[in-house]
């Protein structure tokens, strides 16, 4: 289950809502089985210079390899940036969760 985080500075006007349903959706187009993208937005109020940091994580998978993170980061670069309406700074992090990482589903 993928993982996506935006952290902007609140200047920007984005939809984070819909721009995170879109990285999902890419996620899952270039991989079906990739499950639902967790995602949070983050906007600061106080900030230095403009600008958006989309840090994306998944599990490691043996189809998963350089070719297809290359592409799957060109895809969301596109994607993000077509939902910025205003100039800024733009960063992108794709990687993988450690070996540690936990996921599942909590049922009290």
């Amino acid at each position: 289950m993928p993982h996506a985080e935006l952290k902007f500075s609140a200047d920007l006007g984005i939809d984070a809502p819909a721009v995170l349903a879109r990285i999902e959706a890419i996620i899952q187009t270039r991989d079906a089985g990739s499950g639902e993208c967790k995602g949070r937005a983050y906007p600061a109020a106080e900030f230095h210079h403009s600008h958006l940091l989309a840090d994306i994580s998944l599990l490691r998978k043996s189809h998963r390899d350089a070719a297809f993170m290359r592409a799957l980061t060109d895809d969301l670069e596109v994607a993000i940036k077509a939902m910025i309406p205003v100039a800024c700074f733009f960063s992108l992090n794709l990687h993988f969760s450690s070996e540690t990482y936990v996921t599942n589903r909590h049922e009290p």
